[in-house]
């Protein structure tokens, strides 16, 4: 368990080119899998996250080569087909990757053997049952610990379409069920109260599934024949947010970040910044792969902060906590409320939220669905020592806060940033000033 220290810094500056959005990466690896012929992925994430989804497929009896590093990662996945996994001889561990889990349930859910999904405690903690209900109601035989918690024991079934509303915004279940229709016979429809990230539905359509999109309502037809592609993935939105805040917190700061994400389903954060006052601009926009990306540049600036709640929250689910950590840089701070989902990620994001806020001296209200962090008004923040409860985005969001501090910061536990970010330190070292 490595503890990093974070000095305060003057600034930061510089072009960074981040690892291959992490959610991508999971898709484009599993409908990969599911494809005939041979996918080669540039720029796929190296996160821990990713790594344990190529480590799955390989169990299935998928061929995985990994050539590159340092943020130039390839893979290259002989694709099985949708008819060609195999049995694993062993229990299929997700490690930390909520994604990995419930994606690969949609998928192992329509085979012709059992398996057994796993994870590591964390994981083994985050409920399940979302995922579950609606591929039972699509014939699946799942047996979860306590039926909300993993390990799974998915016995393979044949599958029937449905026609499924969510009852919370899930991007991870809508994406299990939609996997799990490639295996029926006719059309899956999953409808959502609030629109989420599209990133399966462009993946789907790149590897030649048919896919439809009807108002909030979005469709695959069963049983498709999946080709090989080459694919590049844009860089992490959510690993960028992290130096987008650096320079919004530090006096003379300018960064550009290189060939990033801009899904419009996954860009509300850029929205935000912009209208708490960000100047923020966007610069060689194109697409690539079926999704859209771009360079994103930042200078530093005075924040009004404002309340975050409602619709718009499942569109930032991995970012709040970025934003949390602004709260008492900004005029006014921050409000986030309707974000109950926080207390069942990786750790219980509102509480560890507001603890290592209280632990900067931060003035922080904290309630079940959100919390309320006061502004500049409330004093500069002192450094601490941070315990992100083994939290990747916690460690990292509490890292750049800790650059505007007085005094430094200690982050316990800083190498658990590998399971989305493993080059986080070393990239933010390498920018700022001080």
């Amino acid at each position: 368990m490595a503890d990093k220290t974070v000095d305060p810094a003057r600034s930061i500056s510089g072009v960074v080119e981040l690892p291959g959005d992490k959610s991508i990466s999971h898709r484009y690896a599993i409908l990969a899998a599911l494809a005939r012929g041979r996918s080669e992925i540039s720029h796929y994430s190296e996160a821990a996250d990713c790594q344990s989804t190529l480590d799955c497929l390989e169990r299935l009896g998928v061929g995985v080569e990994r050539t590159g590093r340092n943020g130039d990662a390839e893979v290259v996945i002989a694709g099985a087909g949708t008819d060609g996994l195999r049995v694993a001889r062993r229990s299929l561990d997700a490690g930390n990757s909520g994604t990995t889990m419930r994606l690969l349930t949609g998928v192992l859910a329509g085979q012709h053997f059992n398996s057994i999904l796993t994870g590591d405690s964390s994981l083994r903690r985050r409920p399940m049952r979302r995922v579950i209900e609606p591929l039972e109601r699509m014939g699946a035989r799942i047996q979860a610990r306590e039926a909300n918690f993993a390990p799974l024991e998915i016995r393979g079934s044949a599958l029937q379409p449905i026609q499924y509303t969510l009852p919370v915004p899930s991007a991870q279940v809508k994406s299990a069920v939609l996997l799990a229709g490639l295996f029926a016979e006719g059309d899956t429809s999953v409808e959502e109260p609030v629109r989420t990230r599209d990133h399966t539905e462009v993946a789907l359509r790149e590897f030649g599934a048919d896919v439809r999109q009807v108002g909030s309502i979005v469709s695959v037809s069963g049983r498709p024949r999946l080709e090989a592609r080459r694919a590049m993935i844009p860089g992490d939105l959510s690993s960028a947010v992290f130096f987008l805040g650096a320079a919004l917190i530090l006096p003379d700061s300018s960064i550009v970040i290189h060939n990033v994400g801009l899904n419009p389903t996954r860009s509300a954060v850029l929205d935000v910044l912009s209208g708490w006052g960000a100047p923020l601009r966007i610069v060689a926009l194109r697409g690539e792969s079926g999704e859209l990306m771009g360079d994103v540049s930042m200078r530093h600036a005075d924040l009004s902060g404002g309340t975050l709640s409602g619709e718009l929250i499942a569109q930032l689910i991995d970012e709040l906590p970025m934003l949390a950590a602004l709260g008492p840089y900004t005029e006014n701070g921050v409000e986030i409320r309707d974000a109950a989902e926080l207390r069942v990620k990786e750790s219980d994001r509102i509480a560890v939220l507001a603890d290592n806020l209280r632990r900067m001296g931060a003035q922080v209200e904290e309630h079940p669905d959100g919390l309320r962090i006061k502004g500049r008004a409330g004093g500069r923040l002192r450094g601490a020592e941070i315990d992100p409860r083994g939290d990747h985005r916690m460690a990292m969001a509490f890292a750049i806060a800790a650059l505007g501090a007085q005094g430094g910061s200690i982050i316990r536990d800083s190498e658990c940033v590998g399971i989305s970010h493993p080059g986080f330190f070393e990239i933010l070292e390498g920018t700022v000033v001080r």
